[in-house]
């Protein structure tokens, strides 16, 4: 049967793994605009609604990295299988809740195997004949990742007024969907796999990360990184209501207008401005300046103020995920590959964890406190990675552990 289904439609596994991105992602532009209005229904204080997005990461963090090592014993497929049936059942116990027990479990679930994007990154790097591909693979993922950002809130939006539950019963008949059409279409492609043990300690591949100099610096810009982000993102709605008393509309508006942002720069300027004219180790470094200045610009009570700011952080977290990507990848032995995406999945969900808690605090002292602190983060990281770049990065194309580094 299952054959019979393949030959009927063929559909591209290339297709799939973008289209469990863009679900995956999908899914957090849904609550990044409506989350804060929905959970007000349940008459809770701002700091349960961004612990509703730690406890996703904090879950997320502990599976990230054994998924990861898992993926390149067992191989990508079954792995993925797994994280998007999770995703579909998460989303589901998320929407029919009516407690707010009901709406953390649903996330728990969720972030228990949340090993979707990594895993896709894992496929696509797997089926990549060269660098210039690899990278090119990762901004098509970040490319959906701003198509998804785009349709998210606007979508949320626009069906948050039939019912509030509707947007996340969509996102969890549609991981449904996507887990179906995974399992009929979707091929291995690790058949370089790792004989290793696999340790269920979340921390030892952490540990063992941590413990390589030469790439120590990139993580730590990684995890940063993520904080700066996961921040904002947590008290984004909190903060355009009580300052510009903007609606979920407006909020949804402004999400897909950094979605578009994403989309564009990473489909088209990465592979015809960016990488054609600027290395990707220089990228790394000196776009954490405009990114830490669109921060504090965001931080101004003026909503042309803010509006620039937005514009300016979207142009650079779309440029800065992929090249910092890229450049941990290009350390990365063939048969550790997913152990590796594994880590900065698990640094991202720790990062999401930092983030929305310091988020939700500061915001309680003062609204416009998380976008300084999140701007004078990335000046930091920038100073940091700028003063150890020797040391990180070795000359253009010389191979690490046989890896050739772009």
């Amino acid at each position: 049967m299952k054959e019979k289904i393949q030959k009927k439609f063929n559909i591209s596994p290339k297709l799939i793994i973008l289209f469990t991105v863009f679900l995956d992602v999908l899914g957090l532009g849904l609550i990044i605009p409506i989350l804060p209005f929905y959970v007000e229904s349940f008459h809770v204080s701002g700091i349960v609604v961004t612990s509703l997005f730690a406890v996703f990461a904090l879950f997320s963090f502990f599976s990230s990295p054994i998924l990861g090592m898992l993926s390149d014993k067992i191989g990508r497929r079954p792995v993925l299988l797994i994280s998007l049936a999770s995703s579909a059942i998460g989303w589901i116990i998320f929407a029919f809740s009516r407690t707010i027990f009901g709406l953390f479990l649903g996330r728990i679930i969720d972030g228990s195997a949340a090993g979707n994007i990594s895993t896709a990154q894992n496929y696509l790097i797997d089926i990549s004949k060269d660098d210039k591909e690899r990278t090119h693979n990762l901004g098509l993922i970040g490319a959906i990742f701003g198509i998804a950002f785009i349709v998210g809130p606007l979508v949320g939006s626009i069906l948050s007024h039939v019912s509030m539950k509707l947007p996340f019963i969509i996102v969890g008949i549609m991981a449904t969907i996507n887990t179906i059409l995974a399992y009929f279409f979707l091929p291995e492609t690790n058949h370089n796999r790792n004989t290793n043990k696999i340790s269920l300690n979340p921390f030892s591949p952490i540990i063992k990360a941590f413990k390589n100099k030469n790439i120590l610096p990139l993580y730590l810009a990684w995890l940063f990184f993520g904080i700066a982000i996961s921040l904002n993102q947590s008290i984004f709605a909190l903060y355009i209501a009580k300052v510009f008393s903007w609606t979920v509309i407006a909020s949804g508006l402004l999400m897909a207008l950094v979605g578009i942002i994403i989309s564009i720069n990473q489909a088209f300027m990465l592979r015809k401005v960016w990488l054609k004219y600027f290395k990707e180790s220089f990228l790394m470094i000196w776009m954490l300046i405009p990114f830490a200045f669109g921060y504090l610009i965001m931080a101004l009570p003026f909503k042309f103020a803010f509006l620039f700011g937005l514009i300016i952080t979207a142009f650079g977290q779309s440029i800065l995920r992929v090249v910092m990507t890229s450049q941990i990848i290009g350390f990365s032995n063939k048969n550790e590959q997913g152990e590796m995406m594994g880590i900065l999945a698990s640094l991202m969900s720790l990062s999401m964890i930092l983030g929305p808690v310091i988020g939700g605090s500061v915001y309680e002292l003062h609204p416009s406190l998380p976008f300084i602190i999140a701007g004078l983060t990335l000046f930091i990281t920038f100073i940091f990675v700028f003063k150890t770049y020797k040391h990180i990065i070795p000359k253009e194309h010389v191979d690490v552990d046989g890896v050739e580094v772009v």
